[in-house]
């Protein structure tokens, strides 16, 4: 398996705060929010299926853990406009994966719910683009394909483009999804429900065509979750919905709700590429040429790289790699140099900042309520 991980992108990583503490090693402990397959099972299933009718029953506020750092693109906004209340109401994501040109795009939408985030990309990929949503939930797969020609007549389409299967993250080819064939996986605060995670990023690796993206919003611990946690629907579906962000605020203190101990919760949006393993090694100077839609001016790839239109900028090889062999290879000129790489290359250095704690330390992200139970 062959990612490059383009850091977080800072549209958002945010912490709440409880004792502090990092991720052992400064690195992503993908096994901290971890429960067994079974357990995993039915407590989510009956969480998210039944026990929940609206986004209004859950005891924290999912909203303020949707804020993202910088104004969402016209288009994306638009598009969420567009979703049909009944859909938008049972959403219960904790964050918004929405990267840009979208357009034409081959869509799988990991853990889809009710169905928004579909439906919008449904309007941002276009009538020749494809969207399929998976989710393990029977009554969220039935209740979002009640609204497929609803959509498809408020975008104008002749016919539609979403499409809603019943499976498993790690099991994608058993919901009929075929290797190397999806430009874009997305998914929105559920990976981290899964026990295995490694099979997810497998099955997302396995599915994308060579360029791909993985653009996933989720949830961290700073260290392994206890079991009773676990084990309690709605404490750990809350867990996994709720705790997105950083809070300053004396009366956003989730161990006045929950008994949690000294974990500490952070969200982060990260990007993922599918590429050869043999990346550039020269030097390499990149051009934006302005040509994103709703980016003229500059295009913010992630944390550390913001491109400005017509401005020559040096990267290093694993980013020249993605902008060569991603959808974003005709929004670059792309100059190799004969010199090679050298290891004080001008990229700054920020593999330490993939730790979403990290990170949000660094941005300063926070959020004043956290809890609509706070007084």
């Amino acid at each position: 398996m062959c990612f490059y991980c383009v850091k977080a992108v800072c549209f958002y990583c945010e912490k709440y705060n409880g004792p502090e503490k990092s991720l052992e090693g400064g690195g992503l402990n993908t096994s901290t929010l971890s429960v067994s397959g079974h357990t995993r099972t039915s407590i989510n299933q009956k969480y998210y299926g039944s026990r929940l009718e609206s986004s209004g029953d859950l005891q924290t506020s999912a909203a303020s853990c949707s804020l993202p750092c910088r104004p969402l693109p016209r288009s994306v906004r638009d598009a969420l406009s567009l979703v049909h209340p009944e859909v938008t109401k049972r959403f219960f994501g904790c964050g918004l994966p929405f990267p840009a040109k979208l357009e034409g795009c081959r869509v799988l939408d990991l853990g889809s719910g009710s169905g928004r985030d579909c439906y919008a990309f449904s309007k941002l990929v276009g009538p020749s683009g494809r969207v399929t949503g998976v989710d393990m939930t029977e009554e969220l797969i039935t209740a979002s394909r009640q609204y497929i020609e609803y959509h498809q007549k408020k975008f104008g389409y002749e016919k539609p483009n979403v499409t809603f299967v019943q499976g498993y993250m790690e099991k994608l080819s058993e919901a009929g999804i075929q290797n190397d064939s999806v430009d874009v996986v997305l998914s929105n605060c559920v990976v981290c429900l899964c026990p295995d995670k490694r099979a997810v990023l497998q099955q997302a690796y396995n599915i994308l065509k060579e360029g791909g993206e993985l653009y996933f919003s989720d949830m961290y611990a700073s260290k392994v979750v206890p079991d009773h946690m676990k084990e309690d629907p709605v404490l750990w579906g809350k867990i996994t919905t709720l705790s997105c962000k950083r809070s300053h605020s004396p009366h956003c203190n989730l161990h006045s709700f929950f008994p949690l101990g000294d974990v500490s919760f952070a969200s982060g949006t990260y990007r993922l590429f599918k590429l050869p393993k043999s990346p550039v090694v020269s030097k390499v100077t990149v051009t934006y040429k302005g040509t994103v839609a709703d980016f003229p001016d500059q295009l913010d790839f992630d944390s550390s790289h913001c491109f400005k239109k017509d401005v020559a900028v040096s990267v290093n090889g694993e980013m020249a790699a993605i902008l060569q062999r991603s959808r974003f290879s005709p929004d670059f000129k792309i100059q190799v140099s004969d010199q090679p790489e050298s290891d004080s290359g001008s990229t700054p250095q920020v593999y330490c900042h993939l730790n979403p704690f990290m990170l949000a330390d660094k941005l300063g992200s926070s959020v004043r309520q956290c809890s609509k139970i706070s007084k």
